[in-house]
């Protein structure tokens, strides 16, 4: 494929300990972590869609307000692409488990909390947008594939896109299977990038296995305990202001990632 040329408007992060891009630079200092947080904020929802949405959704609405709101983009007519690796496992469980002892109690809030694309309507909803928005998922490439899929459509519409890639905690069998014990999740605003003075991101498909520059013990830790925490190679580069990096994009191709800054 061609190389895509992207620049990064906005940033957002949430993970108990790390609730903000920059809580990440302060880490990346040699900070120490703040005290966790039990809950993202999502603002965005009103009071009864927080009090209703799973921390799922939470999550991903929590990071999407923080990347719109850093790249000041009007909500309403921003496309974006919502990646997840392992969606609600808690609501999977609980479907599974009701749905094995008495099907006929099947909670319906619960059931549409359940599909993949939940957190994408929860947003386009409460946002009022009618913009394109799509929802992937790609297992522990879910991050490198919907970071690709979101520069695709911002290349090709010529438009500005956001992307946002959570997972959360699982429960039961399926956690124990999964092994995802903490929640995180990202979110990008992208756009197509065609001025050479500018700053961007370059994309490319390569055959060839991840890798990246050095990171904290911590951010590794979170990389191998929440398949979203594969962003954080790319966000610590956005936070160093250079470097590349290659994500997984599929089971055997990879995204190679490299910021290109403009003296």
């Amino acid at each position: 494929m061609n190389t895509l040329r992207i620049q990064v408007e906005g940033i957002g992060l949430w993970t108990p300990s790390l609730t903000g891009f920059d809580a990440l630079r302060r880490l990346l200092a040699g900070e120490a972590l703040s005290p966790p947080e039990a809950h993202p904020a999502a603002s965005a929802l009103s009071l009864n869609e927080r009090r209703r949405a799973p921390e799922s959704v939470l999550v991903a609405i929590e990071v999407a307000s923080q990347a719109v709101a850093m790249s000041r983009r009007t909500v309403s007519s921003l496309a974006c692409v919502f990646a997840s690796a392992c969606g609600d496992q808690v609501t999977t469980d609980y479907m599974c488990r009701v749905l094995a002892r008495a099907p006929t109690e099947l909670s319906p809030t619960r059931f549409h909390n359940s599909v993949h694309n939940a957190s994408a309507g929860y947003w386009t909803i409460a946002n009022d947008c009618r913009a394109p928005s799509s929802a992937i998922c790609a297992g522990h490439a879910s991050f490198g594939a919907g970071l690709l899929e979101a520069a695709v459509q911002a290349c090709a519409d010529n438009r500005a896109v956001l992307f946002v890639c959570s997972d959360t905690a699982g429960v039961g069998p399926l956690g124990e299977l999964i092994g995802c014990p903490l929640a995180f999740g990202s979110a990008l605003v992208v756009s197509p990038c065609t001025d050479a003075s500018t700053s961007s991101v370059s994309l490319a498909l390569v055959a060839s296995e991840p890798h990246h520059a050095p990171l904290p013990a911590v951010c590794l830790a979170w990389m191998r305990d929440n398949p979203s925490a594969a962003c954080l190679p790319l966000l610590a580069q956005l936070a160093r202001g250079g470097g590349e990096c290659v994500l997984a994009a599929s089971k055997k191709l990879g995204l190679h990632v490299q910021m290109e800054v403009t003296a």
